[in-house]
């Protein structure tokens, strides 16, 4: 009996020991954005956003990055899109990272009643430290596919939940995905052209040394003219 109770006072030591060592790669944060879409044409739209990331469970500011991009809607159902985002990512040290983002989109999406169903794939290339880094010029590819479903309460309220997964494309080895990521929130329309939406997100790491686990809420407000 006594031998089973150390048994178990082990296990338990060991369990709270490993939950701790884990819990040293989760990580709280938090992500404001301000995005403004301007309508050129019917079928033609370009876009702009400014987004800052807070993370050391929202101590710090991780991430600056500006995002520009152009739209085209073919039709009612299929778009395309083409975008450009410079990113300033905070190192250990303190310093920033600076690296260059180029992807392009085709979504789909369609309306049965209040819900909308919405997939988007996405070819991104990164380049990171180009003139400071032997690497630099060597791009991190992705594929990123990402699935949304709408619900729309009014014409002021909707809400959302969306799942998208990061499948890199590298040579030397075969994955089919290293980070996934899981969201869940609600938009308000103030009118036509001004709009907010709170959500909250969840990332992790798969396939990779030290796996990283992130719990993010997210604000944004959003200007389409």
């Amino acid at each position: 009996m006594k031998i089973l109770k150390n048994k178990l006072l082990f296990f338990l030591f060991f369990y709270f020991i490993t939950a701790s060592l884990y819990a040293q790669v989760n990580d709280a944060g938090l992500w404001t954005s301000i995005n403004i879409d301007k309508k050129i044409s019917k079928k033609f739209s370009i876009s702009l956003s400014e987004e800052i990331r807070f993370n050391e469970n929202i101590s710090e500011m991780g991430s600056i990055f500006t995002d520009a991009g152009i739209n085209y809607k073919i039709n009612k159902i299929i778009r395309i899109s083409g975008n450009y985002r410079f990113i300033n990512k905070r190192r250990i040290d303190d310093s920033y990272s600076q690296r260059h983002r180029y992807y392009f989109d085709f979504s789909i999406r369609t309306k049965f009643q209040y819900f909308t169903l919405m997939f988007r794939t996405r070819y991104q290339s990164q380049y990171k430290d180009i003139y400071s880094s032997p690497d630099g010029k060597v791009a991190e590819n992705y594929i990123r596919n990402k699935l949304t479903i709408k619900y729309e309460l009014d014409k002021k309220w909707s809400f959302y939940g969306s799942f998208e997964m990061f499948s890199p494309l590298r040579t030397y080895d075969k994955i089919l995905f290293d980070n996934l990521r899981y969201n869940a929130g609600i938009e308000y329309s103030i009118n036509k052209m001004h709009s907010i939406d709170l959500s909250y997100l969840i990332q992790k790491e798969y396939n990779v040394k030290n796996p990283w686990t992130d719990y993010v809420i997210c604000v944004g407000y959003n200007f389409n003219f």
